[in-house]
């Protein structure tokens, strides 16, 4: 029964250690490589759009703030014109 016990145990460590080198060896041939690659590349891709959706959700937010501390949004107010010194209207007066 030990035997069989440590037969076993071998068969199962020496079928993991071939997956495990032959996943290794997959991962060094050119189709590995560049498959590595593109996955690297796509998220790279996703975290730059995540990062820019992120910077322009904040410019709003921001945006906001500056122009309501500034009362850019505040309606102008009506004024009659101004007349200017040394000019003469329109009307002929």
């Amino acid at each position: 029964m030990r035997r069989l016990f440590w037969l076993a145990m071998g068969i199962t460590i020496g079928a993991l250690v071939v997956r495990k080198l032959t996943a290794a060896a997959e991962r060094i041939t050119p189709a590995g490589i560049g498959g590595s690659i593109a996955e690297g590349l796509r998220d790279l891709a996703e975290a730059i759009g995540d990062f820019g959706a992120d910077v322009r959700a904040a410019m709003a937010e921001r945006e906001v703030e500056l122009r309501a501390g500034t009362g850019l949004d505040a309606p102008l107010p009506e004024a009659a014109p101004v007349p200017l010194p040394g000019r003469h209207s329109a009307t002929g007066g």
